[in-house]
């Protein structure tokens, strides 16, 4: 493909993009394809000779567009936001088209430079704690997702109890994110010996029972040397007590590591940064911008208080990526802070978004996804058949009908298959139980009007 190719073609396909855009509330958000249906329309060998492009996308939206669930779409209200825009979407296009490998500093310096510089706004515009930013001994990196950076925690707690005597032991709430338990297993730590501590009624993370199980394992030979709470729970956003945890933290040894995947971006606004009070407690944090800040998958950023366990914990250094930059200590080079070692220039899109928005921009959007879970879970508890099933501190809903599981169940399988919205379920103190998650880009009040409309016709 030629360059003047490659231009006219190009616009095609953001015209295309642009088209999605504009009619993609129209269409039903959740797939309607079978199983195997998009496979069964697509040869079954590859073409020996090039098709023309037009061939490509006549079979994208004949093809692959009927077999795509809409999360960019208005009436997408499940499992989380994943709320892309246009600038972000440029942005990865540059990345793209750049093809930059940032393994190194000298692999492209400003891939590497950009990142930390946009890690540092991040700690900024978020009011994190001065020791996560890179001029000091900790700093940030952008990983794929969550369950990388707790992954990556695990590993660098991991190091830094080095020498401890007792099986490692790692806590987590029974509502912590699975990723956790992922994280154990993959890090050898095992499963076995994670535990899960309990929830008081707003289904956060009791202290109580943390420090009790803990100083029952010390005293059983055990080290307690990871710990994780979470600032807004996936299945009900629930809100761990940082400084609680923290503290009990700092006094048996323990890593702490947070996650707020969803609900961090949340700090963007003052009003809501007490959902993090405590934060300075914590040896490592990460939320991801894929997810409530515009900024398209994947895009986790993960912050460390020290960066020297995570090194020790992943560096390594063969003959064929020694340079000079690397060897004077002046510059950083991240591959060190994740276990892959190549990776893309993914700091581009996360500019481009905080550019064009910019903060009160961001703020803005923020503030009105969480009035409109606001009044989404107002009209629930107006309406004498359904009830709230949590507390609704952001922009989460769980909500539940009151004549029981069967027809909690009845309910999402309605909606989804009327096309009108998308919606998920969990299981709240054994009850099925419906989530209303709002955070998509272009979603309006007439959007969650319609999700409601379709709840009761459901």
């Amino acid at each position: 493909m030629t360059p003047g190719e490659f231009r006219r073609r190009g616009r095609e396909v953001i015209d295309w993009i642009a088209d999605n855009m504009e009619w993609v509330e129209e269409l039903p958000v959740l797939s309607r394809v079978e199983p195997g249906e998009v496979r069964r329309r697509l040869p079954p060998s590859p073409p020996g000779r090039g098709e023309p492009f037009e061939a490509v996308l006549r079979d994208l939206d004949e093809i692959i567009l009927p077999g795509i669930t809409h999360w960019q779409s208005p009436n997408f209200f499940a499992y989380f936001p994943t709320n892309a825009s246009g600038p972000a979407i440029l942005g990865d296009l540059v990345s793209s088209g750049l093809g930059v490998q940032g393994m190194l500093w000298p692999t492209s310096p400003a891939c590497t430079e950009l990142e930390t510089h946009v890690l540092d706004w991040m700690v900024e515009i978020l009011g994190l704690p001065d020791r996560f930013r890179s001029s000091g001994r900790g700093g940030g990196v952008i990983q794929d997702t969550a369950s990388s950076a707790a992954l990556c925690a695990l590993l660098a707690a991991r190091e830094r109890a080095r020498g401890r005597s007792g099986t490692l032991t790692a806590y987590a709430s029974e509502e912590a994110h699975s990723s956790i338990e992922k994280a154990v297993g993959i890090a050898g730590v095992g499963t076995a010996n994670l535990r899960r501590v309990g929830v008081d009624e707003t289904r956060a993370l009791d202290p109580a029972d943390l420090e009790r199980r803990i100083e029952a394992e010390e005293a059983e030979g055990r080290a307690p040397f990871f710990v994780t709470a979470t600032v807004g729970t996936t299945s009900s956003n629930a809100m761990d007590p940082l400084r609680a945890v923290g503290e009990i933290c700092r006094r048996h040894d323990a890593w702490f590591h947070v996650d707020a995947a969803m609900s961090g971006t949340a700090a963007l606004c003052p009003e809501f940064r007490h959902h993090q009070d405590g934060l300075e407690l914590a040896d490592s944090y990460c939320v991801n911008p894929h997810k409530w800040m515009f900024t398209n998958f994947d895009c986790d950023c993960f912050f460390v208080a020290d960066r020297a366990p995570l090194l020790r914990a992943l560096s390594i250094l063969p003959e064929y990526l020694r340079n000079r930059a690397t060897e004077s200590g002046a510059v950083i080079d991240y591959h060190d802070w994740q276990v892959p070692l190549g990776r893309r220039f993914r700091a581009l899109k996360l500019w481009f978004v905080i550019r064009h928005y910019g903060v009160e921009g961001l703020r803005y959007h923020v503030r009105r996804h969480v009035e409109l879970a606001r009044g989404f879970a107002a009209r629930v508890e107006a309406h004498p058949d359904f009830e709230l099933a949590a507390p609704v501190p952001l922009n989460l809903v769980c909500f539940r009908h009151r004549d029981g599981d069967e027809k909690n169940r009845a309910i999402p399988d309605r909606v989804n298959a009327s096309g009108k919205a998308f919606l998920t379920h969990t299981k709240l103190d054994g009850r099925f139980t419906l989530r209303m998650s709002i955070g998509q880009t272009w979603t309006e009040e007439r959007h969650v009007e319609g999700a409601w409309r379709a709840i009761l016709e459901a």
